[in-house]
């Protein structure tokens, strides 16, 4: 099976045709949340991105296993290996088990991002379910020779593993020199690594520490890094096709994790291709927790915030996170959204549209509609040349509006729909459908409020029942009847009931 899709690979610094490892199957892996808080939009943009990029996958045939991880131990506050586990500091300051706040937020995460429309991994595995296979790896380096133990902790032996067989970096594109330049202001406190490249693939725990578990060099948890490493391989094999998330991941956990897949018996670089989405940014600035500038995306769905002032509603926020390539920042504003939510309106009304492209009785076919067939499969065609070229929703998304508009002009003038065949108007039609729905994955939201529709309809059988418009009357208490509501006539005035 091969498609023309091509995508940016990160580990290559270049577009290069997707080939899976081992056709027609396809494994894709996202690192997942930190599940010690709730999630902002910033961390929205990954699974929106991989949710249409597996839509994609499967649209083209592919059979995809879709992994996503819930990072519910071992990561740090610092990338220094230093500091507390965030899980640990979380469950701390509210005095809760920290499986408590790892599922509180797992379960909120989960809300969110299916009211973003994204489909459920096929695997959400969790770290904390997979300590084994974190030890197993880490005994498997250790026998490599890229490992060493100090103190019941076991680091990665960078410069070693640079020696003999990789150039850590090479995802980064990072030099050596480069990162000691980084860590310099760090060395206090590391004194147990050989090398301030060095980092820890399994951390003792200290005595205050509230997660630990058995292993052969003491009590203790996973390096962050490694969890994605060990769960990757259980369940997509040695060698995935594609692993992903945001730009900030790419060093050092990307890094880290391709140097202990190579120090492993595994021996590959974990994936394939390597893809990295761009950061969400307010005012030009990344939009981060640690600099107070984020938008939490429950309080973004109910609005207003510090930030913005009004609510979005989830459809509204997928569709301006795709509307720009994602490779690319994005800066969030109310400008911002509110041209997204005129965007994704248009996108709805054309499919409302559809059903009403239907040539008027007594109008005649053009004997000859090639050239306008040709027109019009192009339109289409050019929504997928989007796609398939490094998922660029941004350009898929502008070609949409471009066969909208065609769809448009048909409308405004339905007899013009006599210069198309049927079959090129249903495959166009059927094309926008699905490229909205199933690929983008945007689907109508109901705008209205029903209880306020119902007020009003009662205000109009209130208004109708003093007329005494008695034909009325009875119209307004079938509908509401046919909907499961009953009119109640009081004595002072009008009210409803769910039928019995």
């Amino acid at each position: 099976m091969q498609h023309p899709l091509s995508l940016y690979n990160t580990l290559t610094r270049r577009k290069d045709p997707f080939e899976p490892v081992n056709s027609p199957f396809v494994g894709v892996y996202l690192c997942g949340p930190t599940v010690y808080s709730e999630a902002h939009l910033g961390n929205a943009r990954g699974p929106v991105v991989f949710d249409v990029l597996t839509r994609y996958l499967r649209h083209l045939g592919y059979t995809v296993r879709y992994v996503r991880n819930v990072t519910d131990v071992g990561h740090l506050e610092s990338d220094a290996d230093e500091g507390e586990d965030k899980m640990a500091k979380a469950a701390r300051a509210q005095r809760k088990e920290p499986m408590q706040i790892a599922q509180h937020f797992a379960n909120l995460y989960r809300q969110n991002m299916l009211a973003l429309g994204c489909l459920p991994p096929d695997i959400e595995p969790q770290a904390s379910g997979h300590i084994t296979e974190q030890i197993t790896m880490v005994e498997e380096i250790m026998a490599n020779g890229f490992a060493y133990e100090v103190n019941g902790s076991v680091y990665f032996d960078v410069p070693r593993y640079n020696a003999e067989r990789e150039r850590y970096g090479k995802l980064s594109n990072r030099s050596i020199d480069d990162q000691l330049a980084g860590t310099r202001d760090t060395l206090a406190g590391q004194d147990e690594k050989r090398s301030p490249l060095d980092f820890a693939i399994w951390k003792k725990a200290a005595p205050e520490h509230i997660m630990r578990w058995p292993s052969p060099w003491g009590e203790g948890f996973p390096g962050w890094h490694l969890e994605c490493s060990a769960m990757s391989r259980k369940y997509l094999g040695g060698l995935s096709d594609i692993h992903g998330g945001g730009l900030d991941l790419m060093f050092p956990h990307h890094e880290c994790e391709i140097a202990q897949c190579q120090g492993s018996h595994t021996r590959t670089d974990e994936s394939r291709f390597w893809m990295h989405n761009n950061m969400i940014t307010v005012d030009g600035t990344k939009m981060s927790k640690s600099l107070g500038n984020f938008v939490l995306l429950g309080e973004m769905f109910k609005g207003p915030t510090a930030t913005l002032t009004q609510a979005y509603s989830p459809m509204v926020v997928r569709f301006f996170l795709l509307q720009a390539h994602y490779r690319s920042p994005v800066d969030v504003s109310d400008e911002a959204l509110q041209a997204a939510r005129k965007g994704y309106r248009k996108l709805m009304n054309g499919l409302r549209l559809l059903e009403k492209l239907q040539l008027p009785e007594g109008t005649e076919r053009a004997a000859d509609t090639e050239k306008a067939d040709a027109e019009l499969r192009k339109l289409v065609a050019d929504v997928f040349v989007g796609f398939n070229d490094d998922l660029n929703t941004a350009r898929a998304i502008a070609s949409l509006f471009n066969l909208l508009r065609k769809f448009n002009g048909f409308f405004a003038n339905l007899t013009t729909l006599s210069t198309v065949s049927e079959a090129a108007l249903a495959e166009a039609t059927e094309s926008y459908r699905t490229v909205v729905t199933q690929v983008l994955g945007l689907v109508d939201e109901p705008r209205a409020n029903a209880e306020q529709l119902l007020e009003l309809t009662l205000s109009f059988y209130q208004e109708a029942k003093t007329a005494k418009a008695y034909d009325k009357v009875d119209q307004i208490r079938a509908a509401l009847k046919g909907q499961g509501i009953v009119i109640k006539d009081l004595k002072t005035g009008v009210d409803w009931a769910y039928e019995e």
